[in-house]
């Protein structure tokens, strides 16, 4: 082994569910396998600013990550991880300042202090309003909180990343390249102009603020074109700070990443294949050592089937730790240094990224660009012209378009035991103990707590040492929110559905053109045009999939109400009823489909609605398919359901039986 071997990059596992002492003993579990870093997942309450026991909590507590709404479920998470010696990311957005402020909590609990931490916030809101959907507030009033919590961390955590600029979900939601570069250094300068204004932030402070400005990227198969497009961010983020901001510190101008390689390719036909697709993608990040990550997580071969079990978790870690350690990546200079392919891809996507960073920048930055809808266009537009590339079969994904025939896998043999499946009494266990939380803490002093954050928001002075206070005083994540949310409002993005068109550009297919004619017969027959309303129940903000039916049922002639994310079972059904629409369509990733799919279909037999069929899509376990179609939905499709027009005509097929046209 060379002696001049590069130092591995941080390797991590995004984790965490049911709750703060099972995360702890996971997270324990994969650091004593060799894991190097933390990488939290929060449960979408959490995210969204609600506590466990909160009506909207509903069905999603504990499922996609872990649930925290007070110190003491910090302080359970991390129990025998001294906070001052682990790196630790924690994936939260519109409540990071809270997370980040319970973190800091914690660690003094353990006798530390925010001066000794390292890791990193995602804190990016605006990538939320485009992709992930776990904004609360108005643009103006998340870059508000954002620019606080990034000004207060430069002195009092100057370890710390304030802000992971996060283009991986931008990919997620079907963005380019291109577009993954560009719209990723518009959101970084829209925070950086930001925190500018402030009166305290000088030239060197600036300087030290932009260096603390890191990013979290997407890998997907294309691992050559991901190499380029990492080069070509490196050389454009130090263009940036030298040419917009005056940076001249060569530490401070670095391209500072991790990455989370694709989960948008993983599929649930042949899952198998996924495990040679994430060892691929992980190259593109590490292979090219003038634009390697500095830290990887790798997601779980299964993904597409349901929540990852710790053997699953173990083998992306054994994944990272085979390319990091048993190979010989790591003894060598940049292995592309004058290749002219790599050059040539490098500055195509370098001069193409300018243009539309640009383009952005002309009509105001990424703030103005996300409420006229323009980057959530451009994705929805881009995702479509992906998805319709599969179902061509112009894009070929093996075991889904093409080479379809397989034996069955051994790994999957258990059936639903080849997936984890969170306890439902994880819900009532976590709700019990914030119960027992709120009985013995100080009302008195967290009432206090609050009454100052609430000045101090009003006041415009920075929200972080009050936040920090509040963490101390047991103020809980909804009572922290909710203070907030009484004062800046909550926000309804811009869905980018209603400009977008699947044909749009494309001359329609065959098929297509016979789900349109389908379509005009039997809305000729009904009287009116057939209407779906396409719902997103619960607190799941991941609305790629629910925009793509939207669009494709447009493109073949339906009539589509589409009102975006974050809708309770009550309201789909009043929109329904007011609508007047033929079917429903629900789509859930988050893994809450058995309780809240149920609550719509019950709640539309109660309102006299229960002939409208309900139609489901997520990432839903074949047992639980059973079970949502003896509670009366009549189809359930999953990503293996990659064909869009064939689910267009089986939607007009249960139309036509339902009304006998």
């Amino acid at each position: 082994m060379s002696p001049n071997r590069d130092r591995p990059w941080l390797i991590r596992t995004y984790s965490g569910h049911s709750s703060a002492r099972a995360s702890n003993a996971l997270y324990r579990s994969n650091l004593a396998k060799g894991q190097t870093g933390l990488s939290v997942a929060f449960d979408l309450p959490t995210q969204t600013g609600y506590d466990s026991d909160h009506p909207l909590a509903r069905g999603e507590v504990g499922k996609v990550g872990v649930p925290i709404s007070h110190i003491d479920d910090m302080e359970c998470l991390f129990q025998e991880i001294p906070l001052d010696k682990m790196n630790t990311s924690m994936t939260i957005n519109a409540t990071a300042a809270w997370l980040l402020s319970l973190y800091i909590a914690t660690a003094e609990r353990q006798g530390s202090t925010s001066v000794a931490l390292t890791g990193t916030t995602q804190n990016d809101i605006v990538k939320e309003y485009l992709s992930r959907g776990t904004f609360v507030f108005p643009p103006e009033a998340s870059m508000r909180l954002t620019s606080e919590m990034v000004a207060y961390t430069v002195d009092h955590a100057p370890r710390w990343n304030p802000i992971n600029i996060c283009s991986y979900h931008l990919q997620e939601a079907g963005a380019t390249p291109v577009q993954e570069i560009a719209y990723a250094m518009a959101n970084a300068i829209s925070v950086l102009d930001r925190v500018r204004e402030n009166e305290e932030v000088d030239d060197e402070t600036l300087s030290r603020i932009f260096g603390r400005i890191s990013f979290f990227l997407n890998a997907g198969i294309r691992f050559v074109e991901e190499m380029c497009k990492c080069r070509a961010m490196t050389r454009l983020w130090a263009e940036i700070g030298r040419d917009r901001y005056g940076i001249s510190d060569e530490k401070m101008l670095r391209l500072r990443y991790g990455v989370q390689v694709n989960s948008l390719g993983l599929t649930e036909a042949q899952p198998e294949n996924n495990i040679v697709r994430i060892a691929l993608e992980a190259l593109g990040v590490t292979l090219s050592k003038r634009a390697r990550t500095r830290s990887l997580q790798l997601p779980a071969w299964n993904e597409a089937l349901g929540l990852p079990r710790p053997w699953d978790q173990q083998l992306s870690l054994r994944t990272q730790q085979i390319l990091a350690y048993e190979t010989d990546l790591l003894e060598y200079e940049d292995l592309f240094d004058g290749s002219h392919v790599v050059e040539k891809l490098t500055a195509e996507l370098l001069s193409t990224a300018r243009e539309e960073l640009q383009t952005v920048l002309d009509m105001g930055g990424a703030v103005v660009a996300v409420e006229n809808a323009y980057m959530k266009q451009r994705l929805v537009e881009s995702h479509t012209k992906r998805l319709r590339a599969i179902e061509s079969g112009e894009l070929v994904v093996v075991g889904v378009n093409e080479y379809q025939e397989t034996v069955e896998s051994p790994l999957v043999e258990g059936g639903s035991e080849s997936i984890l499946k969170v306890d439902e009494s994880a819900e009532r266990e976590q709700i019990e103990s914030l119960e027992a939380f709120r009985n013995r803490r100080n009302s008195d002093e967290a009432s206090r707590a609050l009454r100052l954050l609430e000045d101090t928001v009003k006041s415009g002075a920075n929200i972080m040492p009050v936040s920090i206070e509040a963490a101390k005083a047991g103020v809980t994540t909804g009572e922290w929110s909710e203070v907030l949310r009484n004062i800046f409002g909550e926000y309804r993005a811009p869905t980018g559905v209603a400009a977008a068109s699947a044909s749009s550009g494309h001359e329609a297919s065959a098929e297509v053109e016979r789900v349109r004619a389908r379509v005009d017969d039997v809305s000729s027959r009904l009287g009116r045009r057939l209407k779906i309303l396409v719902g997103k129940p619960g607190l799941d903000g991941h609305s790629n999939g629910a925009e793509q039916i939207a669009v494709k049922a447009r493109d073949v002639g339906m009539e589509v109400v589409y009102d975006g994310i974050r809708l309770t079972p009550q309201e789909i059904v009043q929109s329904a009823r007011d609508e007047g629409v033929h079917i429903i369509g629900l789509s859930i990733l988050s893994g809450s489909h058995c309780v809240l799919v149920v609550d719509v279909v019950e709640q539309l037999r109660r309102a006299g609605l229960g002939e409208i069929p309900v139609v489901v899509g997520g990432i839903i376990p074949g047992d639980d398919a059973e079970e949502l179609k003896k509670a009366g939905v009549v189809r359930v499709y999953t990503p293996k359901d990659f064909d869009l027009t064939r689910i267009m005509s089986e939607i007009v097929d249960v139309v036509s039986e339902l009304n006998a046209v």
